[in-house]
């Protein structure tokens, strides 16, 4: 297949320098961005393990799971301390890094020291992540970027279509993944992350007859009873 035929299939972007030292420069920018939508959160982290259970390399896989009922706290299940307070108020914002290795963001001991992140997301409300899109979602939060959890997916290579669908789930109380490979991984990184997955179609055909058209940024963002009742709606 001529490279020009495989960009019509998929999109590419110039990926930061990965850790992995199996990837020559031509690799790390032909990266692959795969994401995947999961109303478990526990369902999303057994992704992320099985990819980084069988070579994926674990700078080059993400999750961002909605935090507005406060599931992930300091010191609770999501095993993070603060790095640094925000403010009296405790609000969203600041940086975290995971304390202890499993049952957690993430499962091996590289996932478990990288960076993990703790955000107010315009029309999200507050998330919690780790990997590669986290740190990307703080760096634009500090530079004082727009666009948010959209615009860095597109940015990633995903389709805008596709994008709003995303964000707009994990508005709803999702958790996505996102999974940076290379065009030869691509089929079996799909099969893995493909279970237990939202089907982006169905969910987005749901959505709209609801009213919805696409993600709004200023809308406000679910409260943590909302987030319960549309988990509960979804729950298998």
């Amino acid at each position: 297949m001529e490279r020009g035929d495989e960009e019509d299939r998929h999109h590419y972007f110039a990926a930061p320098v990965s850790a992995d030292p199996r990837l020559t420069p031509w690799d790390r920018v032909m990266l692959i961005t795969i994401c995947r939508l999961y109303d478990s959160y526990a369902d999303a982290n057994r992704v992320v393990i099985g990819l980084e259970a069988t070579g994926i390399a674990p700078p080059e896989t993400s999750l961002i799971s909605n935090n507005s009922d406060t599931w992930c706290r300091p010191g609770n299940a999501c095993n993070v301390v603060p790095l640094r307070k925000q403010g009296a108020s405790g609000a969203t914002g600041g940086k975290f890094e995971s304390a202890a290795v499993g049952g957690a963001i993430g499962a091996t001991a590289a996932t478990a020291a990288s960076l993990v992140t703790m955000l107010a997301l315009p029309g999200v409300g507050a998330v919690v992540g780790a990997g590669w899109l986290a740190a990307l979602l703080g760096s634009m939060a500090i530079g004082g970027a727009t666009g948010g959890l959209l615009g860095a997916l597109t940015n990633a290579g995903i389709s805008e279509e596709d994008a709003h669908v995303f964000v707009e789930g994990v508005r709803r109380g999702g958790t996505l993944v996102g999974a940076r490979v290379l065009p030869t991984d691509v089929p079996r990184v799909e099969a893995m992350m493909n279970q237990s997955a939202v089907k982006l179609g169905e969910r987005c055909d749901l959505y709209r007859k609801s009213g919805w058209q696409a993600f709004d940024p200023s809308a406000v963002p679910y409260t943590a009873d909302q987030v319960r009742s549309e988990r509960a709606l979804h729950a298998h």
